[in-house]
């Protein structure tokens, strides 16, 4: 099964954002249907913060490295595509695509819609040219930066019918957790729902009852990941050791096998 039939059903799609070759390894491991990065993830381990602020460059020799060991097909969270300009943003995209992604994720932000439609436009042109299908995941940002107070619902499901007519193979709406609105954004719209973990989000079972197609668990994995670091060598530099140093960790040969099979 390709990753736009994966959108399909009928299983809801969990994504397990990644962030390097060694979390997709394990992830992985775990078994999923497909991988997909978290763009502040990577963004961190690379050194960067997130928001646009990765050098394309940098940012294709990760997937590189990530699709070296991916098994399953692999989804990459571009944010905005580096640039404003359509054909740049087109150019980067397919530099990843190049890498190993089949599929990215395009956020709006505070841009206005009708650039990102350009964007995506200028993307699947790219993709013809190239003779290849990406899967674009237009992720619409209402939610998650406030951007209509009292009428998200409705500046969405306008923003969505956009995004499709441009070419969007999916929705991706980051933030929103009630599940009213979840129902109006399946309902009211074409395109498979993406939406984000979050603690107030409905549980798997009524995702799946009001339609959503897919669940990213977005930037918290990472962030998860940094807290636990985090405690363990500040109990390393407090007390040279400490539980937070070994309690829950993953065992070297565990780690050493895991990364031994690719």
């Amino acid at each position: 099964m390709n990753f736009r039939q994966i959108h399909q059903g009928p299983e809801l799609l969990k994504i397990a954002n990644v962030w390097d070759a060694g979390s997709a390894a394990l992830v992985q491991s775990l078994g999923v249907p497909a991988l997909a990065t978290t763009s502040a993830g990577l963004a961190w381990a690379l050194g960067y913060a997130d928001g646009n602020h990765l050098p394309i460059a940098e940012h294709a020799a990760a997937v590189r490295r990530i699709a070296r060991v991916a098994r399953v097909p692999l989804s990459v969270d571009s944010e905005a595509g580096y640039s404003d300009d359509p054909a740049a943003v087109a150019g980067n995209v397919m530099q990843l695509v190049e890498a190993g992604a089949v599929g990215i994720n395009l956020e709006d932000g505070t841009g206005t819609p009708a650039l990102l439609c350009r964007k995506i436009e200028a993307i699947k042109a790219a993709a013809v040219r190239a003779g290849v299908d990406v899967f674009i995941n237009a992720r619409c940002d209402v939610w998650l930066k406030n951007l209509a107070p009292g009428r998200a619902v409705d500046e969405a499901l306008q923003r969505a019918r956009d995004y499709a007519a441009a070419g969007a193979d999916g929705l991706f709406a980051a933030g929103v957790t009630a599940a009213a609105d979840i129902a109006a954004l399946v309902a009211g719209q074409p395109l498979p729902l993406n939406v984000m973990a979050r603690p107030a989000l409905p549980g798997l079972d009524e995702l799946q009852r009001l339609g959503v197609r897919r669940l990213s668990a977005g930037s918290a994995i990472a962030e998860a990941a940094w807290g636990r670091a985090q405690r363990a060598a500040a109990g390393f530099l407090a007390a040279g050791s400490g539980a937070d140093l070994y309690d829950g960790a993953a065992p070297y040969p565990q780690i050493n096998g895991l990364l031994n099979q690719g």
